[in-house]
């Protein structure tokens, strides 16, 4: 189904996050940094419809380069969450958003590499200047939302690594992997009006340090 970028979907975006329980791993994710990540809806590059935000990292960062994520990082000492993703959004992409535009935040999310990251999830009006930071941003990429909803979207495969189950989206010819497929399956599952966990969904090995 395809959503129009318009005032309606941003509501039944914020309508379904309001009655999603979130589940807040904080106050038991001992030894765990504090991060945050921003689910971007804006208008798509050529059609009136709602897409995702998605960047591919830059090569040169010391960690996780040349991976597929969604814009965010570590909380500096004092910030919440919610002030962590809208700063690195500007940091990173030069898109200056507000609470007034944050929607709804989905569960933590711990990673094998030691943060527990908190997905906010932002509605950008304008995003049409975007000026990603080339030290952290290789490239920039909206998925539409009908995308997500594509039956063969997501898939999970086991690994002789572990007995959790290792989810991957699918993108045009590349695997994205968890955090940010685990990220971005659950926000589709709230879309689609259903409330399902993805702390236990598995991180590929690469990504464990």
């Amino acid at each position: 189904m395809i959503l129009p970028f318009n005032a309606a979907t941003r509501t039944m975006i914020e309508t379904r996050l309001a009655v999603f329980t979130r589940i807040d791993e904080g106050q038991c994710a001992s030894g765990l940094k504090r991060a945050a990540v921003a689910l971007v809806m804006v208008e798509a590059a050529t059609e009136l419809e709602t897409s995702l935000l998605l960047t591919l990292r830059a090569s040169g960062l010391r960690a996780h380069s040349n991976q597929w994520a969604l814009p965010g990082g570590r909380c500096d000492p004092g910030e919440t969450p919610v002030q962590a993703a809208i700063r690195e959004l500007h940091e990173e992409l030069g898109l200056q958003l507000t609470r007034d535009d944050v929607v709804g935040v989905l569960d933590d999310y711990p990673t094998r590499s030691g943060y527990l990251i908190t997905p906010v999830v932002m509605w950008a009006q304008d995003s049409v200047q975007l000026m990603p930071n080339p030290d952290e941003v290789a490239s920039v990429h909206r998925i539409a939302l009908s995308q997500l909803a594509r039956p063969q979207a997501f898939d999970f495969v086991a690994i002789p690594e572990s007995d959790r189950r290792l989810i991957r989206y699918s993108h045009f010819g590349h695997f994205i992997h968890a955090p940010t497929a685990a990220l971005i399956y659950q926000f589709s599952e709230v879309l689609a009006g259903r409330t399902t966990r993805v702390a236990e969904l598995e991180q590929p090995v690469f990504a464990w340090k």
